[in-house]
């Protein structure tokens, strides 16, 4: 420092390059890991329905980002309007913004920090797209993304991260989105679900996973995307605290997949491919609220009890009858619970802040603030998605005919097929005349085909054996009916 010159604590903050950077970098990494759901997804899903899933998380990037510009960050990160929404003329359009205009007391601009939430908002409610696969109209899914985004994701993301939304003051510690993004996302599909329906054939067909490869190159670049997602949500690189959730990310993720596999192979005799992309997943959800919170040993047992606790959610709709197709209820919901309310036995107190859990000497007072969030969260959302597929049900319809969704959502909608099993060159439009077997194998009975021998020692995460030939997010195949 040259002489005479002396810095006060109070100067205002300077734009810094190399932290500008690091969140761009952290902004592209998240915005990746729509595409690597989208992978994920599709590969869970029949042959005739790959093209559909893609589309239903690649809208969400259209829609929710042109929402983003004209109204979202605005109500999302604008001036609080007593705790549960903000709003800011300048945010309208994202004009009124100078180019280096800083975002709060960080050294990043405004418009740095509006892209990277806005890949949040983007990635929310595609998670929601895994639980209704085969089934639902592209038009009613786009309208709904456009509702949901507006009336549940831009609300709730102001209640969590917002200066002045009522769970940010009141304590409620959520790192990268464990309400705001997973409990949310869960809770909606769930919601949605009630009000969908069950896919035809559900438990009594053969609904397997039709590309694993695939599902796990969708998992690992949503491994690789998350690392921006977590360590980016510290806005900065200065102190420390964006490496150590960005270790935490890795530590957790890690764990959860062999807790999952550990439970796998105990329960159902079988260590799959499926179960370790699912139990990477949920250990990247629930990490996610406490990433900022815990110490890397805390991390490994936030891991091992979402792969686990997600291990056994996931054959949950078996027993109370409700067709989360993709397992977005047992993944997202109960890991984001988990990994939230795990904040308050495991946070340090050293991070992110002060805040210590019940192991650390905090006794119950952040664990009571955690739960708080997840139960306003989960039920708001909920409970407003409910209403707002129910709106769109009476009014348009949300599912498509029983003969679209038995020939294939692919076709209805889009025109094409994922695969051209006839050799005559990309995904196309059946030719008058060819039947729906002609254009890339997208018949009812193409990718599902007749279920193989059950594997000895596999059974349902639920411990029942329902008469269906899917492979849930356990892995585990399912004996069918004759």
């Amino acid at each position: 420092m040259p002489p005479g010159i002396m810095t006060l604590a109070a100067d205002k903050a300077a734009l810094s390059p190399a932290n500008t950077g690091f969140m761009l970098i952290c902004t592209a990494l998240v915005m990746l890991m729509t595409p690597a759901l989208a992978f994920f997804y599709g590969g869970m899903v029949r042959v005739k329905s790959v093209l559909n899933m893609l589309m239903m998380s690649f809208i969400s990037l259209g829609i929710v980002t042109v929402l983003w510009v004209l109204y979202g960050f605005g109500l999302a990160f604008g001036q609080d309007n007593g705790g549960f929404l903000g709003w800011s003329g300048d945010f309208a359009g994202l004009g009124g913004i100078g180019l280096t205009e800083l975002w709060g007391t960080t050294t990043i601009p405004v418009y740095v920090f509006a892209v990277f939430q806005l890949m949040f908002a983007v990635i929310t409610p595609a998670l929601i797209s895994g639980a209704l696969a085969d089934r639902v109209k592209f038009t009613a899914w786009a309208l709904f993304i456009a509702l949901w985004a507006t009336v549940v994701y831009f609300p709730v993301a102001h209640w969590v991260w917002a200066e002045g939304g009522w769970l940010f003051d009141l304590g409620v510690i959520d790192f990268a989105g464990g309400t705001a993004v997973h409990i949310n996302a869960g809770a909606a599909a769930l919601g949605v679900i009630l009000v969908v329906g069950k896919r035809i054939g559900f438990k009594k067909d053969p609904m397997r996973p039709h590309s694993l490869p695939l599902v796990m190159l969708g998992a690992g670049l949503l491994w690789f995307g998350w690392f921006g997602f977590n360590a980016g949500s510290w806005l900065n690189n200065d102190d420390g605290v964006g490496a150590v959730a960005f270790v935490n990310t890795q530590v957790a993720t890690a764990a959860a997949m062999l807790g999952w596999l550990a439970y796998e192979k105990l329960r159902h005799g079988s260590f799959t491919t499926l179960g370790a992309a699912s139990g990477a997943v949920a250990g990247l959800v629930a990490i996610t609220p406490a990433c900022g919170a815990v110490s890397p040993l805390g991390a490994i047992a936030v891991g091992v009890v979402a792969g686990v606790l997600c291990a056994m959610a996931v054959g949950l709709k078996y027993r109370f009858g409700y067709d989360d197709s993709l397992d977005v209820v047992g993944v997202h919901l109960v890991g984001g619970i988990a990994g939230s309310l795990l904040v308050g036995l495991f946070a340090t107190g050293g991070v992110q802040s002060d805040a210590k859990g019940l192991f650390y000497g905090g006794g119950l007072e952040q664990l009571g603030k955690q739960a708080v969030g997840v139960v306003c969260v989960l039920l708001y959302s909920l409970v407003v998605s409910f209403i707002l597929a129910k709106i769109i049900d009476l009014s348009m319809g949300f599912r498509v005919s029983e003969d679209e969704e038995v020939a294939g959502v692919d076709q209805a909608a889009h025109a094409e097929t994922a695969y051209d099993f006839g050799g005559t060159g990309g995904g196309a439009v059946a030719r008058p005349g060819a039947g729906a077997g002609a254009a890339g194998g997208a018949g009812p009975a193409r990718g599902d085909g007749p279920a193989p021998a059950k594997r000895q020692g596999t059974a349902p995460a639920s411990g029942k054996e329902p008469a269906s030939g899917k492979a849930s997010a356990s892995g585990e195949e399912k004996k069918v009916d004759a």
